[in-house]
């Protein structure tokens, strides 16, 4: 039996768990979209007189983006965690599996976690702040942060990837 290289294994469970939140979400919006549109909409309620100062049209547009955001958090989390997961198998496949490439797995698959939780998180406050702009401002710590590992992730196998292809083999 073949095993995952422990150099790599948490870079590649972190991508499979990112997938996971993807489909989790997707089916927890398919099975219970209403449930979760009433909970931004109330949100937005709670809110209506105080942030939005009555505007019910300026309420239900900011639900409405936000909506658009959780939806966002779904296709984020499956796309980055399969990228992720495809960049760990190339990896695995053409390159020494030394530091740079476990830091690139570790850190590819985490902000495969982290930038789609995000999105999430950004989706259910935006409606309590007013709008999407307050809650991304509000979470600028967390999106920075898992974009910017998604990023170095991407820049390490694509070096690691590089290096193998133009470099001459050893004998």
């Amino acid at each position: 039996m073949r095993t995952i290289p422990k150099p790599v294994a948490a870079g590649a469970i972190l991508s499979l768990l990112a997938i996971l939140f993807g489909f989790s979400l997707g089916g927890a919006f398919g099975a219970v979209e209403d449930v979760f549109k009433t909970r931004l909409a109330d949100s937005g309620n709670a809110a209506l007189e105080t942030v939005y100062k009555g505007d019910v049209a300026a309420k239900d547009a900011v639900v409405k983006k936000s909506w658009d955001y959780l939806i966002r958090a779904h296709l984020h989390a499956g796309a980055i965690g399969t990228a992720s997961l495809a960049s760990i198998a190339m990896m695995i496949l053409l390159c020494p599996l030394t530091l740079p490439a476990q830091l690139s797995a570790a850190a590819f698959g985490a902000g495969a976690l982290i930038y789609p939780g995000f999105w999430l998180l950004a989706g259910f406050m935006a409606p309590g702040l007013g709008g999407t702009g307050a809650a991304k401002k509000a979470l600028e710590l967390v999106a920075v942060p898992g974009a910017g590992l998604c990023l170095l992730g991407v820049f390490g196998t694509l070096s690691c990837v590089a290096k193998a292809a133009f470099s001459s083999p050893k004998s």
